[in-house]
């Protein structure tokens, strides 16, 4: 038996940050992560493999961050955790024994098989498997007409970047919107808009029936009767957390299989920790379940986790879930971090919105730039910041961010329309029209209106 005194379980986001971050805080500690694949792919770059890369070895998690940090790496498959005995057997039947371990075993694709057709030839779910990945690759080189089922992140991107290399493509979302889950209805109706103006057939609203082929996939067949040909089917239904190692392990799953998980990411057993998207994720707002499973999330959840796995050193408790996200479709950027209104007001608050629309540079004559729109909602009552969208040039990805730790801190309207800022005409917004600083301005702006009333100056 190998032993060591941290193993981790899983070498994607969250299984290299906890290593990492272990080593950071003990120092000269034995520390082993295994994983089952040689190569690991950066998850979110998946979909540009198929349109920007058009290869996977460009897509691939360099190993030199563990390399540099003297961290032990075994390509092998985990098949038992022995909590009792803190041990880990492998596939080739060797043990590892271990003081602490991170279980960091990541997400499998949900199958639809409630669709009739999906197991045919052609037909794809997105595993993050080298291999895998490039047999999709040689298949999109041979079709000419592509269906995406799911309109969500996975979906949305796979459509417009196959879309890029001429292909046909068919983009079905169940709900009444694309990206519904992230952005409410005025930027999805950008979004979608976006897609159909590069020839993406975008139908929501759309179930598909059933997947038409006699061994490889022909048509789909839509709940309205419709038929549309295909050569090959992308299952962009998005993910579910991969806890069954946990779960055999007699550990505690809840009913989706996400392995439970306190705020410093502990599980049943106070030896083994769970990160990244085979653990649990909580609403940040709420502390509902939230199918929010995101590497930006592992890589937070790493972090407490490498810290604190043998003393509690960073006392920075996960909260919850705030669901950050940004993509680019045909190079425009949309980000939104917290909840929609349509999900704030759902969930019971009473808001405040505050929208303005600028351009990211000043003055907007300047080459290269764009226009941003910003959207913040804030609780009526207490002025604190809720949720953000923002649509724009490259600039947006990094102003989410900003946003994402005012949700965090729990910022009120007034904090983020008084925060300084640093601008350049050539980097930023004017100082006067800053997009976070004047959307807050709206939105305390909307209260004055009633504080107003009655005023006599």
């Amino acid at each position: 038996m190998k032993k060591t005194d941290l193993l981790v379980i899983g070498g994607s986001a969250g299984g290299i940050l906890s290593a990492t971050m272990a080593r950071k805080a003990y120092g000269d500690i034995n520390i082993t992560v295994i994983r089952d694949t040689d190569a690991v792919m950066v998850p979110c770059g998946i979909p540009y493999i198929y349109g920007t890369l058009h290869c996977t070895s460009k897509n691939v998690i360099p190993d030199k961050m563990l390399a540099d940090a003297k961290i032990n790496l075994v390509v092998e498959t985990v098949v038992k955790i022995d909590k009792d005995n803190k041990t880990v057997t492998t596939k080739n039947n060797d043990t590892y024994g271990y003081k602490k371990l991170v279980i960091a075993t990541g997400s499998l694709p949900i199958i639809p098989t409630f669709i009739p057709g999906h197991e045919l030839e052609n037909v794809f779910p997105i595993y993050k498997n080298q291999d895998y990945l490039n047999t999709i690759l040689e298949k999109l080189e041979t079709v000419d007409n592509v269906a995406v089922i799911g309109g969500g992140f996975i979906g949305v991107e796979f459509a417009e970047q196959i879309s890029m290399t001429g292909k046909k493509v068919t983009l079905v979302e169940m709900a009444d919107a694309c990206l519904w889950q992230a952005f409410d209805k005025s930027y999805t109706d950008d979004i979608e808009m976006m897609m159909k103006e590069k020839g993406i057939n975008v139908l929501t609203n759309t179930k598909v029936k059933k997947i038409i082929g006699d061994k490889k996939a022909e048509a789909i067949e839509l709940d309205n009767g419709d038929k549309i040909p295909v050569e090959l089917v992308i299952l962009g239904l998005g993910v579910r957390p991969n806890g069954l190692l946990a779960k055999e392990a007699g550990l505690d799953v809840n009913a989706k299989g996400a392995i439970i998980v306190d705020q410093y990411t502990r599980t049943s057993d106070p030896d083994i920790f769970a990160v990244g998207d085979c653990a649990e994720k909580k609403c940040f707002f709420t502390n509902k379940d939230v199918p929010v499973l995101l590497a930006s999330t592992a890589a937070m959840e790493a972090k407490i986790a490498g810290s604190n796995a043998f003393q509690l050193r960073l006392i920075r408790a996960n909260k919850g879930t705030i669901s950050a996200f940004s993509t680019q479709i045909f190079g425009k950027t949309f980000a939104a971090a917290g909840l929609t209104e349509a999900r704030a007001r759902q969930e019971g608050f009473t808001i405040n919105l505050g929208e303005f629309t600028t351009m990211d540079r000043h003055p907007g004559s300047l080459p290269g730039t764009s226009t941003i729109q910003i959207k913040l909602i804030f609780s009526k009552c207490s002025g604190v910041i809720l949720g953000a969208q923002i649509s724009g040039g490259d600039s947006v990805g990094e102003m989410i961010n900003i946003l994402s730790l005012a949700i965090q801190k729990g910022l009120t309207a007034t904090e983020l329309n008084t925060f300084q800022v640093a601008t350049h005409p050539l980097l930023s917004a004017s100082p006067i029209a800053y997009p976070i600083n004047a959307a807050s301005m709206n939105a305390i702006a909307q209260n004055c209106r009633h504080l107003n009333e009655g005023l006599v100056i």
